[in-house]
């Protein structure tokens, strides 16, 4: 993974889509300390993992119907 400067980022903008485009990924690095701050890949490879219910896990199991629908408001009130 190449580690880029918020300005390099910014000047060569259109290459590295390019490249991330082509599956590399690179780090984002900020500041005097060049600190890394964010990754950004192809958004094919980025994914959300599926949360774990931890110790319930093997308990329960959480579903909603396609036609739940709860307003803020429900929620808070609730």
């Amino acid at each position: 993974m190449k580690t880029l400067t918020v300005g390099d980022l910014k000047s060569g903008f259109s290459t590295v889509v390019k490249e991330i485009r082509s599956g590399k990924k690179y780090a984002v690095s900020y500041g005097k300390s060049k600190e890394k701050v964010a990754v950004i890949m192809s958004f094919d490879e980025y994914s959300i993992k599926d949360r774990k219910l931890g110790l319930l896990s093997n308990k329960g199991k959480v579903t909603f119907s396609e036609n739940f629908k709860m307003t803020a408001d429900d929620f808070l009130n609730s």
